[in-house]
């Protein structure tokens, strides 16, 4: 990963998987809202199919792309070891969204262990190389260990609003920083990286990872906004017609906001 690739890669990868989140979970919520048992909608299993076949495909791509470099040392078998970590919570996905009778949490802690896996594998990643390459690296472990602990806990916290984006905005984060660690250390217009003696520069990429989880919850925001417009406003005038006619049946119809 010593290049701008190497860290393109992952980030399109885990910014890709954030934003599929942030949208799928606020339709996921407003369709419990309404009593809807999402677990049963033949379209929502799909996208879990779908969203595991990407994860496995994905990560095989980056497991196959580091073959190709002519160098091969230990760090290209610490990437594939990462990358293989999230073939495995791809496969489970797929699983777990057959009728197999798996755990309903076992996703959730596939996905908790191949974050550790990340975790552990990146906390030795930049030693004994310059302080700025050594902090830009150790801000990435809150995104991760964040997002494995959100995980985790949701094996046992199934479905919790919270927790999902918590999750979510861990993933857009991790995304966001691997794009801008290349953009530091790899620049891909050439020329040398950033001054990593300088301790403003420390500093600065300090401040800016704050703004790049900020704008994960942001994102996170809009697309909830979206949905609500566009699906929430929608399940509301529905549930409203059928309290409405709930009304009707049992000859009170001027009770329309709540059960008659």
């Amino acid at each position: 990963m010593k290049n701008f690739e190497g860290h393109a890669l992952p980030g399109c990868y885990f910014l890709a998987v954030g934003v599929l989140w942030s949208v799928k979970y606020p339709i996921k919520y407003l369709m419990q809202r309404e009593n809807e048992n999402i677990s049963k909608n033949k379209w929502y299993q799909y996208l879990e199919l779908l969203e595991g076949m990407g994860k496995v495909i994905t990560t095989l791509v980056g497991i196959l792309a580091g073959q190709f470099i002519p160098e091969v040392d230990l760090l290209t078998w610490t990437h594939g070891t990462m990358y293989f970590a999230y073939v495995l919570n791809g496969l489970v996905d797929i699983l777990i969204s057959l009728p197999l009778g798996l755990p309903p949490g076992l996703d959730r802690f596939m996905l908790s262990q191949a974050l550790f896996v990340e975790g552990f594998l990146f906390y030795f990643h930049a030693h004994h190389r310059p302080a700025l390459d050594q902090h830009i690296h150790s801000l990435m472990l809150i995104a991760i260990f964040g997002g494995a602990l959100c995980s985790l806990l949701e094996v046992f916290m199934r479905d919790h609003p919270i927790l999902e984006l918590l999750r979510t905005t861990m993933f857009l984060l991790q995304g966001s920083w691997f794009l801008q660690i290349g953009f530091v250390l790899y620049p891909p217009w050439g020329g040398p990286g950033w001054d990593q003696t300088d301790h403003e520069n420390i500093m600065f990429l300090t401040m800016c990872f704050s703004w790049h989880y900020i704008g994960a919850l942001l994102l996170f925001i809009i697309n909830y906004t979206i949905v609500y417009c566009t699906t929430g406003v929608k399940l509301m005038a529905h549930d409203l017609d059928r309290q409405f006619r709930t009304c009707i049946m049992r000859g009170n119809p001027s009770q329309t906001t709540g059960p008659c």
